[in-house]
């Protein structure tokens, strides 16, 4: 049993758009690992695509995303706060990720301030990087 919080004790996310299951690595205020296993009864496969159901890419980033903010908002400093995208930069899709898939998302944050922020992350399945891109946030009070 990890010691580490639930992604659901940290982000506002839930079901069906909270995009990762557990936390395996957290630094507060400076990166994060979490894992998201995909059963293949996610909402998006049933018309993405018939037939050859793939995770879009874009999920991908907002999993990045999820996963950031989880070591943003696990940091006393951001107690109140919610990470807002406010943009995305250099993503790239070297990977299709399908039913059955484990992603292993890491992150690691960069620069931040009391109103906004700077990451970079990527998804990986079997070792290999589906996913990875650059993302750009801005805090809203909650």
């Amino acid at each position: 049993m990890s010691d580490l919080p639930r992604p659901l004790d940290l982000l506002p996310h839930r079901p069906p758009f909270l995009l990762v299951d557990e936390l395996v690595e957290l630094v507060p205020g400076q990166s994060a690992t979490g894992i998201w296993r995909l059963t293949g009864d996610e909402w998006f496969f049933p018309g993405h695509f018939p037939g050859r159901p793939t995770l879009p890419g874009v999920l991908m980033c907002e999993s990045i995303a999820q996963v950031g903010a989880c070591a943003v908002l696990a940091h006393a400093d951001f107690t109140g706060k919610l990470p807002l995208f406010g943009g995305l930069d250099k993503a790239r899709f070297r990977r299709q990720v399908v039913p059955g898939d484990e992603l292993v998302i890491s992150v690691e944050l960069g620069r931040m301030s009391a109103r906004a922020g700077k990451g970079s992350g990527q998804v990986t399945v079997d070792g290999d990087v589906a996913t990875s891109c650059e993302l750009m946030f801005v805090f809203a009070d909650v």
